[in-house]
């Protein structure tokens, strides 16, 4: 009975972690490869996977040099974690200025709200380039950190607000009875606590921002989705670049969920 009980625990250990993911994610890889390989069959499609290194990196006497798609990934990278840095912020600052009871800060959380979360991401970008670029002299680079910081920063600030709401009401009372400042309750209590919740939905929104950020290449920013566009138009090498590039993209992804997994185990610890 308890050898059946073990085998149990361990076939649901197995099923919740990492490596059962790593699996699933092989033979789904697996899987798409098959029905590329045979598409491509059909319509006569010659395959070059062995030029795909060349755009990775290349051997040269001063050591290895990083290709095209490598410096477009170190881009993506730069912008996705410049951004997540800032969405966060803003989505927290958003989230208390909801909760405040000023009726001035908390108009102006909805009013921002309202206004990014209803608008697509890719209006935004042009405007804060082309309109808001030229006036405050913000570069292609500052222009997308900013937009992709506002746009995700107006989903995180919900994220933030839930929960900060999901604290018992009766902690946040007993922090005001023995004296602690809205500041003190807040860092000490109700943030640290607020994390738990909040943690698996800002992951997906992370990985959001990863996705999202390709649209920065709509003003030629040199990030991965670009390299890729600018090494399809000369070397005609479609599905080789497009299916690396998106490869790329879920390793980001892929690590980005492990880290946080490993996050969520050591604060749920006693």
């Amino acid at each position: 009975m308890l050898s059946a009980e073990k085998n149990d625990s361990a076939l649901r250990t197995f099923f919740r972690s990492p490596l059962f993911d790593c699996f699933q994610f092989t033979v789904l890889i697996a899987v798409l490869g098959w029905l590329a390989v045979h598409s491509a069959d059909n319509i006569g499609y010659n395959w070059q996977w062995y030029q795909i290194p060349r755009y990775l990196f290349s051997t040269t006497e001063s050591g290895v040099v990083a290709g095209p798609l490598l410096e477009g990934l170190l881009i993506t990278l730069q912008i996705s974690l410049i951004s997540l840095f800032f969405a966060l912020a803003i989505g927290l600052l958003t989230a208390l200025f909801r909760l405040s009871n000023s009726f001035v800060a908390r108009w102006l959380a909805i009013i921002y709200l309202e206004t990014s979360r209803n608008t697509p991401l890719l209006i935004q970008i042009f405007f804060i380039y082309f309109v808001l670029g030229p006036m405050l002299g913000l570069d292609r680079m500052t222009a997308a950190i900013l937009a992709l910081s506002l746009f995700e920063g107006a989903y995180a600030s919900e994220i933030f607000r839930s929960g900060i709401q999901s604290v018992d009401r009766g902690q946040i009372e007993a922090a005001s009875s023995l004296g602690l400042t809205t500041f003190a309750t807040y860092r000490h209590i109700i943030i640290p606590q607020a994390i738990r919740t909040v943690l698996p939905p800002l992951t997906s929104q992370a990985i959001s921002l990863v996705k999202d950020s390709a649209l920065v290449s709509t003003i030629a920013i040199y990030d991965l989705t670009m390299q890729g566009q600018a090494l399809i138009a000369e070397s005609y090498l479609t599905f080789e670049i497009w299916f690396t590039v998106a490869a790329m993209y879920l390793c980001i992804t892929l690590f980005l969920s492990v880290v946080v997994g490993i996050m969520e185990k050591r604060l749920s610890l006693p």
